[in-house]
């Protein structure tokens, strides 16, 4: 398509006759046949970006605003938590996530519909991971030490 479009002719009238053109030669004929694929539904920015979020792995939860990403965190606290060995690491883990919701209160809104996340319950998340780990296994017995043999002082050389 190196030709210009001829003065005096609109462009609809000249694109329809460089298909026709097109035609006329094959070119179309070479084409894969069939229909688009996921032209059948309307789709939004949104949904676009968030299938190439999905196909490339990225966490979906980075995309959400600051409130819903919070309390996203705060539905899976529990699942986190269940990794973690010593019931100090899940009350810090608690009371992080308590300090970045305290922050984000002090911030002014993005809008009035902006959703404000709440805080965590620290005592009902210790509680639910020590219901949820697994019973301590206990040491296995030694069994008791025999007393050394003595031997007399001249055998020991």
């Amino acid at each position: 398509m190196t030709e210009r479009k001829p003065p005096g002719m609109s462009f609809e009238t000249w694109v329809d006759r460089q298909i026709a053109q097109a035609q006329e030669r094959g070119d179309f004929a070479r084409l894969p046949s069939g229909p688009l694929k996921g032209l059948d539904r309307e789709q939004t920015a949104y949904d676009w970006a968030l299938a190439k979020a999905r196909r490339e792995g990225v966490d979906t939860g980075a995309m959400l605003p600051p409130g819903l990403r919070l309390r996203r965190e705060r539905d899976d606290l529990p699942e986190r938590a269940a990794r973690l060995a010593t019931e100090a690491e899940v009350r810090a883990l608690a009371e992080d996530y308590n300090a970045r919701v305290e922050a984000f209160w002090r911030l002014p809104a993005e809008s009035r519909w902006a959703a404000v996340p709440g805080l965590a319950d620290v005592e009902a998340l210790v509680e639910g991971w020590e219901r949820d780990r697994p019973a301590p296994q206990p040491a296995p017995e030694e069994p008791p030490a025999s007393p050394p043999v003595r031997r007399s002082w001249w055998r020991r050389r």
